[in-house]
């Protein structure tokens, strides 16, 4: 079965929050002071979150991305992924982790079915490491990242949010670590998710970047898989890795957009921007998971063509990532 959008998208990829608790406090992702915690009553539980899942696989997810937060810390994580991991029709279960909690969890994590982890590394160095995240340990992370190749995981991939005078003298860096590991870096664009009014300021645009490359490496175009994100891929001639940049402001992917998310709480969006979303808890209260399902699929009709956010004079209501699994 397909899920095919209004605008003729394919839809086969879910973003699957399972806590909005964090053991970093990203300067791109939440205000300094951190963000009101969610309650336990109010964060779903894994079996609801597991008939979420079930019924999107079965509309036609093929794909599901479970995040947080950061999705290490919550208790239980381990057998969840290893229930989602059988669920039949599912093609692909991958997790994105800021990678703290990966040096005692990588084993466990294969063990568990989880095929492909993608790693948050916005600077190679540890002070800066420290400044972005608000107190992180760089070593802990690129210990992680050893486990878990150790553990037997493919190449990760590797997520960098571009920052202009924050870690954009560190794109070289990337490059290089690319060229010398088999590693697959994306260039995020900074997106004004806090709500801070200089975001413009901070955002370095996809086009900056791949010209800054250009001039310094030899690269060729770099294909992708049907169920891969919105990253244009690209690599350095002879790297063991490959490059890509993500360009949500400046280059307006929504046209091949194939993703659902849903949060911890049970909000379910067809566009990262686009406002409350869907509260399933009602449906799930009801126990019909058939209801269920005609629901996600009024989410795949109700999805926007595309957003607004970089357009003059449009305003968006701040949010934290942390809170809708970004």
């Amino acid at each position: 079965m397909s899920l095919i959008d209004t605008y003729g998208r394919r839809i086969n990829y879910l973003r699957l929050s399972v806590t909005d608790r964090c053991n970093l406090r990203c300067s791109y992702c939440m205000p300094e002071a951190g963000v009101e915690k969610l309650s336990h009553t109010q964060v779903l539980s894994y079996a609801d979150l597991l008939r979420i899942s079930a019924e999107a696989v079965a509309a036609g997810i093929e794909k599901i991305r479970v995040t947080g937060g950061e999705p290490l810390v919550r208790k239980g994580i381990l057998h969840f992924l290893s229930l989602l991991a059988e669920l039949p029709g599912l093609k692909e279960l991958v997790l994105t982790t800021n990678g703290l909690l990966l040096k005692d969890m990588a084993q466990g994590l294969w063990d568990a079915g989880v095929q492909r982890l993608n790693i948050s590394l916005d600077s190679l160095q540890p002070e800066n490491f420290a400044r972005i995240t608000r107190g992180g340990d760089l070593a802990l992370v690129l210990e992680g990242i050893d486990a878990a190749e150790r553990a037997g995981f493919p190449p990760h991939k590797i997520n960098v949010v571009v920052m202009r005078g924050v870690n954009d003298a560190e794109i070289f860096d990337f490059v290089r670590l690319s060229i010398e590991r088999p590693y697959a870096v994306r260039f995020i664009e900074y997106m004004p998710t806090c709500g801070d009014g200089d975001w413009r300021a901070l955002c370095v645009p996809g086009a900056e970047i791949m010209e800054r490359i250009a001039e310094r490496f030899s690269i060729e175009e770099f294909g992708s898989s049907e169920r891969s994100g919105p990253s244009k891929n690209f690599r350095v001639q002879g790297a063991l890795g490959s490059l890509g940049i993500i360009t949500p402001m400046t280059g307006h992917f929504c046209h091949a957009c194939n993703r659902l998310r849903v949060t911890a709480s049970g909000i379910a969006k067809g566009c990262l921007f686009s406002g409350a979303g869907v509260d399933l808890r009602p449906v799930l209260a009801t126990g019909d998971d058939a209801l269920l399902r005609q629901e996600i699929l009024r989410i795949v009709e109700a999805k926007p063509g595309r957003h607004q956010v970089a357009e003059e004079g449009v305003e968006t209501a701040p949010f934290a990532m942390s809170r809708v699994g970004g």
